[in-house]
């Protein structure tokens, strides 16, 4: 019976152990894509307003390129372009097939929510996001939520007007997959 005690203490330990490594690398990403993401608002501060540079403005893949703000939760997060694992593990992914802020469409972020996305059932109708490109800085408000299927990908594709989508995995606190998608609608605040 102590030989069972103590290869479950040894398969905890090692879990703990495999858990607080993958914790540290996301982290550690993150950390990486938030200063590349500022870097790249700083250098290219010039562009603000500039109606060609919005119209134009394209990343590479993998690239943090933004920050996405959520006030009520006091996290600023780097945006990166992608929502393949690799991308979500660096920060927020953006659908590279969506428009990027000010570009009148559909903007579609998404994140894990045992990473970027804690806490985000904190937030309600009502609550901001604040984006910060290279070519300015753009508020939206949560205006409408919803949960859906996982594999529903109904919530992806034209809208007529700019609105910035936010998914991420519901349950918020499930351990494992989540069989579900928490979908945030925000619109922008001064347009």
């Amino acid at each position: 019976m102590k030989r069972f005690g103590a290869i479950f203490i040894i398969i905890g330990v090692i879990c703990l152990g495999v858990f607080g490594y993958q914790f540290l690398g996301h982290q550690q990403s993150q950390k990486q894509s938030l200063a590349q993401a500022e870097e790249k608002i700083n250098q290219e501060v010039g562009l603000v307003g500039d109606r060609n540079a919005i119209e134009t403005f394209e990343v590479e893949d993998q690239e943090a390129f933004a920050t996405l703000e959520i006030p009520k939760l006091g996290k600023t997060l780097p945006v990166v372009e992608g929502t393949d694992p690799d991308a979500l593990e660096k920060g927020v992914g953006h659908l590279s097939n969506s428009v990027h802020p000010d570009q009148d469409e559909q903007i579609l972020l998404s994140g894990h929510r045992d990473t970027v996305f804690r806490d985000f059932g904190e937030l309600e109708l009502g609550d901001t996001f604040v984006v910060n490109m290279p070519y300015g800085e753009y508020t939206y408000e949560i205006r409408d939520t919803e949960i859906v299927p996982e594999d529903d990908t109904f919530v992806i594709g034209e809208m007529g007007e700019e609105v910035l989508v936010v998914t991420t995995c519901y349950p918020f606190h499930m351990v494992g997959n989540a069989p579900d998608r928490f979908v945030a609608y925000a619109y922008p605040v001064n347009k």
